[in-house]
Order: C-alpha cells, then sequence, then structure tokens
C-alpha cells in the first residue's frame, strides 16, 4: 500500500436542495480543475437520532471508543507482524476487511446490518461494538502471552545451543566415545582452547598437573574463535589441574556426560519447536479474522461519529452528505484550504454555537482540530515497523 494512498478524510455537509447537489459541489471544487483528491461518497444508513442530550453525551464515548477502538486494531496487526517473523512482506496481504484490501473496504464502505442492526439505539450499537473489540483486546491478550512464552522457551533453548563455546551447551557437540566414564580414577575433562593458543596447549597440557594422561587430548569442535579439547587425569588432580589451565588462558568447562539429560533437551526442543509450529497456523488465522472484525468495527465507529457530530452542527430533520476523500500528498494543504473556502459559510452560526459548546463535554472541540465541515482523518497505515 503507498504511503500516500493510507490516508483518508471522512467529511460531511449539509445536504443542499438535494445531498447530490453537496456532493457535486465538492466534486467540482476538488477535483473539476486541480485533482486535489480521489472521492467516494460514504454511506451512513437512517440511524435512530434520540435526544440531543444523548447525541452530546455520545459523542464524546464515541470519541473515546474510536482511539480505543484504533488501538487494538493496531496492536492485532503489529502482533500479525510479530508472529509472521520473516515474512513481514508477507503482513500487508493478511491484514483484510472482510476479504478485500482497506483501501477498498473504506472506499466502498456499506453498514454491516446483520452485526449492528439499526433499529437499535445509537448507544446500543457502540454498546455492541465496544463488547466486541474489548473481547478481541482480551483474547488477543491470552493468545499472546501463551505463543511469546512458547517462542522465548524455544529461544532461549537455541541460544544456549548456540554462541560462544565458553557459554553454550556442549550437549550437541560431545559424544560418549569422547569420554571416560564409570572410572573410580580417571575423569575427561572439557576445556576451551583459544585457536592462537592451540600450540601452546599441545605442549603443555599433559605438564598442567601431575597425573594428566600422556596423548590424552582431542579436539572435538571449533568455533570461530576456539577450539573445545577433551583431556584425561585422575581425579584428585583436578583442582591443581583447573587452577593451571586458568592461569594459562585455558578455561575449564563444569561438564558432566549424562545421557538422560541430554535426551530431555533435545525432547524438550523437539516439542517446544512442534507446539509453535502447530499454535502458528490457528494463531496466524485468529489474528487475520479478528483484525477484519476489529477495522470493521473502527470504521463504523468513524461512520456513528459523522453521524452524531452532523446531526449536532447541522440539525434536524437528518439531512446531510458524508464523504470520503483520498488526499493526493502533494496538495493536502491546498485541500484543506479548497474546503475551508467551499464551507466557510457553514461557520457563521456555527461560532455562536462553538463558543456555547465550549462548555459542554461532549462536544470536545478543543481535543481535535475544528473545522467549518464535520472532519474526521482515517490512517489505514496500521504498521509501525521496527526497521
Amino acid at each position: 500500500m503507498a504511503v500516500s494512498m493510507s490516508e483518508f478524510w471522512l467529511i460531511s455537509a449539509p445536504g443542499e436542495k438535494t445531498c447530490q447537489q453537496t456532493w457535486d459541489k465538492m466534486m467540482a471544487a476538488t477535483t473539476r480543475t486541480n485533482n486535489l483528491s480521489t472521492n467516494h461518497k460514504f454511506g451512513i444508513p437512517d440511524l435512530k437520532v434520540g435526544t440531543l442530550d444523548v447525541l452530546v453525551g455520545l459523542s464524546d464515548e464515541l470519541a473515546k471508543l474510536d482511539s480505543f477502538v484504533e488501538g487494538v486494531v493496531k496492536k492485532v496487526a503489529q502482533y500479525m507482524a510479530d508472529v509472521l517473523e520473516d515474512s513481514r512482506d508477507k503482513v500487508q496481504e493478511n491484514l483484510l476487511a472482510n476479504g478485500v484490501d482497506l483501501v477498498t473496504y473504506i472506499t466502498r464502505f456499506q453498514w454491516d446490518m446483520a452485526k449492528y442492526p439499526i433499529k437499535q439505539s445509537l448507544k446500543n450499537i457502540s454498546e455492541i461494538i465496544s463488547k466486541q473489540v474489548t473481547q478481541i483486546d482480551n483474547d488477543l491478550k491470552g493468545r499472546a502471552s501463551a505463543y511469546n512464552n512458547l517462542k522465548g522457551n524455544l529461544q532461549n533453548l537455541e541460544r544456549k545451543n548456540a554462541g560462544s563455546l565458553l557459554t553454550r551447551s556442549l550437549a550437541g557437540i560431545v559424544k560418549k566415545d569422547d569420554f571416560v566414564l564409570d572410572s573410580e580414577y580417571l575423569i575427561t575433562m572439557l576445556v576451551v582452547v583459544p585457536k592462537t593458543n592451540y600450540t601452546d596447549w599441545q605442549k603443555t597440557y599433559e605438564t598442567l598437573a601431575e597425573m594428566v594422561v600422556p596423548r590424552s587430548s582431542h579436539l572435538l569442535f571449533e568455533d570461530l574463535d576456539s577450539g573445545l579439547f577433551s583431556v584425561t587425569l585422575f581425579r584428585k588432580a583436578i583442582d591443581d589441574f583447573k587452577h593451571k589451565a586458568r592461569e594459562s588462558k585455558f578455561t575449564v568447562r563444569e561438564f558432566q556426560y549424562n545421557e538422560e539429560e541430554m535426551k530431555a533437551d533435545k525432547e524438550e526442543m523437539t516439542r517446544l519447536s512442534t507446539d509453535k509450529k502447530k499454535q502458528f497456523g490457528p494463531l496466524v488465522r485468529w489474528l487475520k479474522v479478528n483484525f477484519s472484525e476489529a477495522f470493521i468495527a473502527w470504521i463504523h465507529i468513524k461512520a456513528l461519529r459523522v453521524f452524531v457530530e452532523s446531526v449536532l452542527r447541522y440539525g434536524l430533520p437528518v439531512n446531510f452528505q458524508a464523504m470520503l476523500l483520498q488526499p493526493n500528498k502533494k496538495t493536502m494543504k491546498k485541500l484543506r484550504e479548497v474546503l475551508d473556502d467551499l464551507y466557510k459559510h457553514l461557520d457563521s452560526g456555527a461560532a455562536a454555537i462553538i463558543d456555547s459548546a465550549m462548555d459542554i463535554p461532549g462536544l470536545n472541540l478543543s481535543q481535535q482540530e475544528y473545522y467549518p465541515y464535520v472532519y474526521y482523518k482515517i490512517d489505514c497505515n496500521l504498521l509501525d515497523f521496527k526497521v
């Protein structure tokens, strides 16, 4: 989705003789000579108005609900990106609303009568949305927490089996044959030697302590910087050997060969890896479905807000045209000027209302930019990728 395509302005203006005339005027002002935006009619059904008091209160509640739902939409989108890990370019194709991309959904918006029956009051519709999205939010927390735990445990195990020889698990590197096992007197130890010190090691290991078995050292594994050597000695020489080895910059790793433990570790890794694969498919499916649900709910809230604000501003009977503008990136400022010019006459009466409305908590004018027409921004760019 191109960046310039992702921002929409959802506006409304009162019907002239007809609402079609309102539309034609706006189209002429924004597209006839100057191609400032791509425009679409935004269909809002005949909702139940209720009383003015309720509308004023609802205006405030819808503002809060709008930002809550937008937050959930973004959370689901961002978590989808996290879960898809390496295939982040696939995120956008999974972020659909009703099976179509977001721009298509918004520009062809139709009210979902089945989900949000318009026979219900506005308050009831907003409560249906609020419950539905709160449920998605709670489910997301639970699912994300379970999956993140699994992923975290797996990463810890993977980390244990990678990295430097000084710290990593040695279980996957050594074999039974590398050790003298079940001897009362002898023990095999594992020592990390920097590559630059190989010659020193070969020259000196037999004399680092008394009772080191001659020619018992073998190189078992190498990483970029070091090698892992085995060496066999008498048990009673262990402390002395460790001490001398440390002085010579050789690091003795504490390790006891234990087949059972190693097997258990391996099985745990396989189990976690299988669990993660098993959960991945259903989780992505859940995220797709619920992203769609949350996004659709969000756009219905925008529709509700336009309806409520239009009635509060333009009065009854309900007579306004809702319009969706997709501004061209380069001419946003110009578009704003053209709209202000087209609708500034709406403000003559509005100025007085706004002064008195400053005291009405519902009308929430101070918190957002005010224009003579009803205006809400919808931004479909929901992912702030942490590059």
